[in-house]
């Protein structure tokens, strides 16, 4: 595998009237090194950084893989950072990866953390309004990911993958108890014992001391 492109997203107003909220969603390749440090990309914009970025989700990836996929369900190409991935990665997919899993994409030594949860911005940015729904049932989430190692990253350097030597709880969990929260005691006790992105970790948290204490 090796990096395809690395985007960078200015901030930008979403909605018809371009009087909405800020994002940095709309991300576009660009050329040579880029600095890749603990909170994110140099220059990349974070607007809601109560649902976005932070160090255990300071860069998301996406993979020619599932654009391949996107391409034979949506009838039509999209580009290098239209997903709003900051790596766009040959061959990956996504689906394949557990929490805990690193890349080594140059210099820099990424660690999985979650998966992308859509909202609202992200239909708009597509284009669709049941985006959202599309998105889940396409089970094809990305990979947010902590800095474990900083450095510089640019279009072809190569990547390679470790699994994590842990208890294997695999993207696709996550991402479905999102959703579905089925998970029993057990299942939140296992998921919490992967290296889950803060965010993950207290949804989890409170909902094991709910089924605690409704014991």
């Amino acid at each position: 595998m090796q990096v395809t492109s690395v985007n960078i997203g200015e901030s930008r107003t979403i909605g018809p009237d371009k009087r909405g909220p800020k994002t940095g969603i709309h991300k576009l390749p660009v050329k040579g090194p880029v600095r890749i440090m603990t909170l994110g990309l140099e220059g990349d914009f974070i607007a809601s950084k109560k649902h976005h970025g932070g160090a255990d989700q300071a860069v998301y990836i996406y993979g020619t893989a599932d654009y391949e996929w996107w391409f034979h369900e949506l009838g039509r190409e999209l580009g290098s950072g239209v997903f709003g991935e900051n790596l766009t990665i040959s061959e990956l997919e996504s689906a394949r990866f557990s929490i805990g899993d690193r890349l080594t994409v140059g210099a820099v030594t990424l660690e999985v953390t979650a998966p992308r949860i859509p909202c609202d911005t992200f239909a708009i940015r597509m284009g669709d309004a049941q985006f959202v729904k599309r998105f889940r049932e396409a089970e094809r989430p990305g990979l947010y990911c902590r800095v474990i190692r900083e450095g510089s990253v640019q279009a072809g350097d190569q990547v390679t993958t470790e699994l994590h030597p842990g208890e294997t709880v695999t993207l696709l969990e996550i991402f479905r108890d999102f959703y579905e929260r089925k998970a029993n005691e057990a299942d939140l006790r296992r998921f919490l014992r992967a290296p889950v992105a803060i965010r993950t970790r207290k949804d989890l948290e409170e909902r094991l001391r709910k089924y605690l204490g409704a014991k």
